[in-house]
């Protein structure tokens, strides 16, 4: 046997090095027909990325878009209370159903198929990341111009899975202006990077609060660096979210449908 040159254009034989890289997407719901997925991602918790998620999917639903959210955060699911959704998701011959905000949102969410909302998902990984592609392959979905999926924190397994299964068009990072957060988001970034998924922008939440009475913002967790971080990694700032304790109210409610978010419009925009 000849030693492997590495000259692959006067080689015939059939070794690693001539093959293509494994893919690992999964098929798509044979009845469903998605146009674009975008991931809502945030390398640590608490900085409001489900809250993102959820405006971002409302604004583009009452633009006129066909659009729904696949809650992939399994152990710390909130997007269903978020639109007041209490009933538990169906299933006919074509898969599971996923339930229907009052704007025509579609949600699949671990909470619609639980008897109890309030029973603890306690799984290990290989089984979280299983439920997140049956989410993808099992759901039909229908018509959708926008499929945003709401990601738990981190970069661990679940990313790893949605990245590499379903078809992620860009993915959205949400942050907060603490210091902190910024090596957080440089997380994020490389990870989209490494898994070759590209990054649309980076939306800052509890950016500042607004004073109702003078106007005045007040930078509450300090001074932003959002544009900093921004411009160190090439991306834009897709939009600075303030402190709002009437968009904390409706989102407890379960009235996320009927937050403005107009911070979002430019970006909604863009998307269509």
């Amino acid at each position: 046997m000849s030693e492997c040159s590495h000259d692959c254009s006067s080689c015939s034989s059939n070794c690693s090095e001539r093959e293509k890289p494994q893919s690992f997407l999964q098929p798509m719901n044979e009845h469903s027909n998605i146009k674009k997925v975008i991931g809502v991602v945030s390398g640590k918790g608490g900085v409001g990325k489900s809250l993102v998620s959820c405006l971002l999917a409302s604004k583009c639903r009452k633009a006129g878009l066909k659009v729904g959210i696949l809650d992939a955060d399994i152990t710390g699911p909130s997007v269903p209370k978020s639109f007041g959704i209490t009933e538990r998701a169906m299933q006919d011959e074509t898969g599971l159903l996923p339930t229907v905000t009052k704007s025509g949102i579609k949600l699949m969410s671990i909470n619609l198929l639980l008897e109890d909302v309030n029973s603890p998902v306690v799984w290990r990984g290989p089984v979280i990341s299983g439920v997140i592609q049956q989410f993808w392959t099992d759901v039909n979905w229908g018509e959708l111009d926008y499929l945003f999926v709401d990601m738990p924190p981190g970069t661990g397994d679940v990313a790893l899975t949605v990245f590499q299964s379903l078809p992620v068009d860009g993915i959205v990072i949400v942050s907060t202006p603490q210091d902190l957060v910024k090596m957080i988001v440089n997380k994020a970034y490389n990870m989209a990077k490494m898994m070759n998924v590209p990054v649309l922008g980076l939306v800052e939440n509890m950016s500042y609060y607004e004073c109702p009475d003078c106007g005045k913002r007040v930078s509450i967790f300090g001074e932003s660096k959002i544009d900093e971080t921004a411009k160190e990694l090439g991306v834009p700032v897709l939009a600075k979210l303030p402190i709002n304790p009437d968009v904390a109210k409706l989102v407890d409610e379960g009235r996320a449908d009927e937050i403005e978010a107009s911070e979002l419009d430019d970006f909604v925009k863009a998307l269509l």
